[in-house]
Order: C-alpha cells, then sequence, then structure tokens
C-alpha cells in the first residue's frame, strides 16, 4: 500500500493555521486560542477531500522574534517541511503583511515542493482587497480564506489535491497504539524521543512545553507502532485557562484511542498525588497500563533501591497491582527495550482470550476451595462463565444473585484467574448477570 500524500501547514505565529487545520481533517484536533505560540510541536491528522486522502501537519508559528522554544518550534516546521509533499503557507489578511511573513517566505524560497498561499480571516466580501498586497511574497496567487468560518476553504482543498502526488491512497492504521501520560515536566516527551530516535517533540525543564497531543508512527523490530505524547495533566481545580483544559480533553481522547497507557513517574522526585490523579483516566477507560518510572539515572541507588521503589509503587497504586513497572532513563536512553518488552506483554495480555471450557473449569476450582461469604442477605453461587470481549478481556459471570457478590470475592476470583493466565498490563472487565 503506498504511501499518503502529505500537506504541512506553516506560517508566524497566531495567524490561524490550527483553525484551518481543524476546519480541513473535521475535527477540533488542534488547540485554538488568541495566544501566540500555543501549537508548538508538529501535530498530524488524515483528511479527504474529492475522493483522495492526504496526511495534514499543523506546525507551530515561526517568528524573527526570539521567544521560548522558538528555536525547536522553527526545527519542528523544518521537519514539517521536509516531510511534506505540499506546503500551505498561511498569512493574516486582517494584519496584513509582516516582517514574519517575509521571513517564513524565505524558508520556503528553498524548498522544491509546492507552495500554496492562503490568506486567512477573510470572514466577509469586504475583504477580499486585503489578500492583494501578499503578492509581493513571490509565492504564486493568495487564495482567500476563513478557518474559522469555511469561507474559501473549497478552493484552497482543490488547490491542495491538484498540488499532491497522484498516487496517494488511504492506509489501514493496524499499528500497536500506545499513549504516553503524566503530570507536567516528568520526562514524557523526553521518553517519546527517546523512542523514536529523534527529536520529535520539545523537550524542555519549563512546565507544560507540550500542549497538544501528538502522535508518530513508527516501526521497531518489524513490528507498527503509534506513540502518542500528551500534555502533563494536572488537577481539574488547578485548570485555569482554556490552555489547559483543551490539552486535558485532548489527552482524554488519546487515552480513549489507545490500546495501552504508559503512566511516567518522575524517579528522582518520587511518586506525588498527582500520579494517581492522573492515572485514573486510564483506569476509567479500561485501558492496559505500564508504569514508567523515568529519570532512574538521578537516582542514587544500591542493590535495594528498586526493589524499595517497587515496593512503594505497589503501596500507593493498589489498584494497579496488575501494571509492570519499567525503569529507564529517556534523556540517557537507559533500558529503553525494556519498555518494550513491557509493551509487548500487555498488549497480548489486553488481547487474550480464554477457551470457556478453561475458563468455568479455572472458576469451579477457585469456589470450591473459597466459597463466597455470605453478604446482603445470601451467599452468591457462580454457575457458569463465558469471555465476551477483548481489549480489556471481558467475562459475563451467571450467578444465583449477583448482588450476593462481594467485592472482594471478586477480586479473589480475579486473582486465581491471574495465576492461571498471564494478564500483566490489562485489566479484566467482569460483568455480573443473574442465570435464568
Amino acid at each position: 500500500m503506498s504511501k499518503l500524500g502529505c500537506v504541512a501547514i506553516v506560517g508566524s505565529p497566531n495567524v490561524g493555521k490550527s483553525s484551518i487545520f481543524n476546519r480541513i481533517i473535521g475535527e477540533r484536533t488542534s488547540i485554538i486560542d488568541n495566544y501566540p505560540g500555543v501549537t508548538r510541536d508538529r501535530l498530524y491528522g488524515q483528511a479527504e477531500w474529492l475522493g483522495k486522502h492526504f496526511s495534514l501537519i499543523d506546525t507551530g508559528g515561526i517568528e524573527i522574534k526570539e521567544r521560548p522554544f522558538q528555536e525547536q518550534i522553527r526545527a519542528q516546521a523544518q521537519i514539517a517541511i521536509d516531510e511534506a509533499d505540499v506546503i500551505v503557507f498561511v498569512v493574516d489578511g486582517q494584519s496584513g503583511m509582516t516582517g514574519d511573513d517575509k521571513y517564513v517566505a524565505k524558508l520556503l524560497y528553498r524548498t522544491k515542493k509546492p507552495v500554496i498561499l492562503a490568506v486567512n480571516k477573510i470572514d466577509s466580501i469586504d475583504q477580499i482587497a486585503n489578500i492583494y498586497e501578499f503578492h509581493a511574497l513571490g509565492l504564486g496567487d493568495p487564495i482567500a480564506v476563513s478557518g474559522i468560518h469555511g469561507i474559501g476553504m473549497g478552493d484552497l482543498l482543490d488547490q491542495i489535491i491538484k498540488s499532491l502526488p497522484e498516487d496517494a491512497p488511504i492506509e489501514e492504521d493496524e499499528s500497536l497504539r500506545f499513549c504516553v501520560i503524566g503530570r507536567p515536566n516528568v520526562g514524557k516527551s523526553s521518553l517519546v524521543n527517546a523512542v523514536l530516535g529523534k527529536n520529535r517533540a520539545i523537550v524542555s525543564d519549563i512546565e507544560g512545553t507540550t500542549r497538544d497531543s501528538t502522535d508518530t508512527s513508527f516501526t521497531r523490530n518489524g513490528k507498527n507502532y503509534t506513540i502518542v505524547d500528551t500534555a502533563g495533566i494536572k488537577k481539574r481545580g488547578q485548570i485555569y485557562e482554556n490552555i489547559d483544559k483543551y490539552a486535558l480533553l485532548r489527552a482524554l481522547q488519546s487515552i480513549e484511542k489507545a490500546d495501552l497507557v504508559c503512566l511516567v513517574i518522575d524517579g528522582s522526585e518520587g511518586i506525588r498525588e498527582l500520579d494517581k490523579n492522573v492515572v485514573s483516566y486510564a483506569v476509567d477507560e479500561k485501558k492496559g497500563i505500564i508504569i514508567v518510572v523515568n529519570k532512574w539515572d538521578l537516582v542514587e541507588k544500591n542493590e535495594k533501591t528498586m526493589d524499595q521503589f517497587t515496593k512503594k509503587i505497589r503501596e500507593e497504586f493498589k489498584f494497579l497491582d496488575y501494571a509492570p513497572i519499567v525503569y529507564l532513563s529517556a534523556l540517557k536512553n537507559q533500558r529503553i527495550d525494556s519498555l518494550f518488552v513491557a509493551i509487548e506483554k500487555a498488549f497480548d495480555a489486553y488481547n487474550r482470550r480464554i477457551s470457556t471450557s478453561i475458563l468455568n473449569e479455572i472458576i469451579e476450582d477457585a469456589q470450591r476451595m473459597n466459597e463466597a461469604p455470605n453478604f446482603q442477605g445470601g451467599r452468591c453461587k457462580i454457575y457458569y462463565a463465558q469471555q465476551v470481549g477483548i481489549k480489556p478481556p471481558s467475562i459475563v459471570l451467571f450467578a444465583n444473585n449477583p448482588k450476593w457478590m462481594h467485592f472482594s470475592y471478586l477480586r479473589y476470583i480475579e486473582n486465581r484467574l491471574r495465576d492461571s493466565f498471564d494478564f500483566d498490563g490489562t485489566p479484566i472487565n467482569f460483568v455480573l448477570r443473574k442465570k435464568v
């Protein structure tokens, strides 16, 4: 299957690149706010127009003035330009041509790729004349558009399709998709870069560097993966800005779409209450979970340090006793292989099926060894069990009266199953039904 054609959206800050990105892909994926520099990393999506499918990349704003992360933003935009078959250069039709626009244009002169000049924020017919000054950029006839209102998007998409390579059919995503979550500044983006072996995400000691969720597909040892870096999740009471609110929503969407979730903890700082809050979103979605202790190179260690840290994790995350723990240093690129061993095992467990006969044999043996306690006026008896789904493994238990099932006995049944099968990394979803 051939590669999708690729379109990069570039321009200076706050010209509306993310509005156009969202309009084209048909969903609110990029964070939009009237604050320059909201988009920092490259953000990917897939789009379709008149039966033609292509990839779309949103990039951070490029400007002459030095601001925090500007060097990294320029580097990310340059990577997007290198990856793209077609470049959409967005300028602001209300502000007029700026020095930053000229600066970006000079960067684009060097590329041999088609460049489409889109003059954004042309929200009415009275503003059409605003586009003409942009002829001076020397990048061809500008197209008047409004990312917010959708004006001119058909013309822009027609030009994109005309400029794309001929053979660009859609690719089905059959990759193992895992999401990296954690509180701010625990090293999520560093881990993404270590996994990919390149600077895919901006890394800084400043909290909140990553604001969007960014996903990248790659191949490792012949297997296809997609890794998703998310913004640092804060407690709901600490979310004041629209940016933080949108970032949380994007992180939640990323968790929902993932097969597995890697909770990143800062080993040098230890476990924080917020770590539990962060992972609760993945628990609610019943995702496979791996606990990743990052910055392990910064921890003063002896032969007992790892065992003591593991014991502390098990005490603090009693609800995650099935999650494997991986110790690594993303910055030093140490023990990254151990993460993939855990990912593969957890993914297999997340998709594991048990035959009905073996499942019922294990549960019958468990009940013979230890019968259920009296609870709410009766003793629960499981007559029959059947697995009805995967991702995670979902098992229906048919009992005399589900109300008599105490949670501790259900946990006992779960532990017997885990003793018999490798379910490391995945929750098991039980559904209780009354036998008729």
